[in-house]
């Protein structure tokens, strides 16, 4: 068997500010990422809002300087988050790596294509760090839906519904982007009403894309639509069950090199990649 792999030792400021901006089980590094979904949450806002004509007149000024503001914060956290970890390359390679540099990409875009800020809401997709923050992914493993009810299941029900919200925003906007006012689509909240309105298969038909992508694009959310709704509900149930049978107890401890969470208490090394978990600190 290989000798597990070693990480590089850091200073003791940068291994500090690992704990904080990777890891939620310090009162610091909680803080920190409340502070995060916060900003991200408001961010989004922003960015919708700066969509309404009515917002826009009266208020584009401050939306844009809001908009530059979160920028800039999200900006320097992803400056921070390379800085501090052990493999930067890995970091920035990873899922939510690429995701965190997305975040920041279209607001700068913007400066070269007039618009693009709009899909400033893919940002939205760091909102799935809050399952890790608050400890939701405990929730997967409770008794089945049919059980425990709706009461025993309303965080289950969050979950989905958090993520069905994400999709919908993600999609809208881009259904924004595409087809734009002169088709109807006069905001992001009106595009994201549309992409609801098409997922669900319910269809009112007030409004409808035009351009050859737009009806593309509406493809897809249908066939999102009748894939969701055709989720075996019994199986997802079974599968719930199984987990909760199996599962032990977590934290939300990050490994420095792949980044991979989900760790037991008392572990030493990467259950996904077997680098150790202990971050050696170099001396002053």
């Amino acid at each position: 068997m290989a000798d597990p792999i070693e990480n590089p030792p850091l200073s003791p400021w940068r291994e500090k500010l690992r704990v904080i901006i990777f890891e939620a089980d310090t009162p610091a590094g909680k803080a920190f990422d409340v502070g995060l979904l916060v900003a991200i949450v408001l961010s989004v806002l922003v960015v919708m809002l700066d969509s309404v004509n009515t917002f826009h007149s009266q208020h584009g000024q401050l939306l844009h300087d809001a908009e530059w503001a979160f920028t800039l914060i999200f900006s320097v956290e992803y400056v921070l988050r390379l800085i501090c970890s052990p493999r930067p390359l890995r970091y920035a390679r990873s899922v939510f790596g690429i995701v965190d540099l997305l975040a920041i990409i279209p607001t700068y875009l913007s400066l070269l294509i007039p618009g693009a800020q709009s899909m400033a809401v893919i940002r939205g997709l760091r909102l799935l760090r809050i399952f890790r923050v608050f400890k939701l992914g405990q929730f997967l493993g409770e008794a089945s839906i049919l059980r425990n009810a709706l009461s025993s299941s309303r965080h289950k029900i969050t979950v989905f519904l958090g993520t069905i919200v994400i999709l919908v925003t993600i999609l809208g906007s881009a259904m924004y982007l595409i087809e734009g006012e002169e088709n109807g689509f006069t905001s992001i909240p009106a595009a994201i009403y549309w992409s609801i309105v098409t997922m669900t298969t319910v269809g009112y038909g007030d409004m409808a894309p035009i351009t050859v992508s737009g009806k593309v694009l509406a493809s897809i959310v249908m066939i999102l639509g009748y894939s969701i709704i055709a989720v075996p509900t019994g199986i997802v149930t079974a599968e719930i069950v199984e987990g909760a049978a199996a599962a032990r107890r977590i934290t939300t401890r990050s490994c420095p090199s792949c980044l991979s969470e989900g760790h037991e208490r008392d572990a030493t090394y990467c259950k996904d990649c077997g680098v150790s978990l202990e971050v050696p600190i170099a001396e002053d």
